[in-house]
């Protein structure tokens, strides 16, 4: 379990350092994320709760996906995955979507969120690039409620 852990921080280091600097990040290092994130969510419940929780997570993410679209196109007259949201963005939420059960992972994506949004406002003016790096943000939010959680004996984040 410790190796899996160790991969999950290496990847979201990885998306961190390479959709900050680059506002880039190798697709396979989503993938690797998705699966590892998948294993030890279904290591930790049963599997007809990791199902539910799958098939939840992955509608509210369609919903708020649907809901972005919309907006973009409709409001702010752009191409949404052009100009507006990510690949890496979307492969990152279904991450979450596959790593948590539904709770959790509507709590961690809302704080996530929130902490993007802090980072943004903060680093704006000296950003390199005007664009969000939201999957590296939520990286780095991931990361620290994992070391957190793994470090200290507080509450399972499947559990929730």
């Amino acid at each position: 379990m410790l190796l899996i852990k160790l991969l999950i921080l290496s990847s979201l280091a990885m998306i961190s350092y390479q959709d900050i600097k680059e506002r880039q990040v190798y697709a396979f290092v989503f993938l690797v994320l998705i699966g590892l994130l998948g294993y030890i969510h279904h290591q930790h419940t049963l599997q007809i709760h990791f199902l539910y929780a799958l098939l939840i997570n992955t509608t509210v993410l369609i919903i708020i996906m649907a809901m972005l679209y919309l907006y973009t196109l409709l409001r702010l007259k752009r191409s949404f995955f052009e100009e507006v949201f990510g690949l890496g963005d979307v492969l990152f939420f279904l991450a979450l979507a596959v790593g948590f059960p539904t709770v959790s992972f509507i709590i961690i994506l809302v704080f996530a969120l929130l902490f993007s949004l802090a980072i943004w406002i903060f680093f704006k003016k000296s950003a390199k690039y005007p664009t969000v790096p939201l999957a590296g943000y939520m990286s780095l939010f991931l990361g620290v409620v994992f070391v957190t959680n793994w470090t200290t004996n507080v509450i399972s984040l499947y559990l929730i």
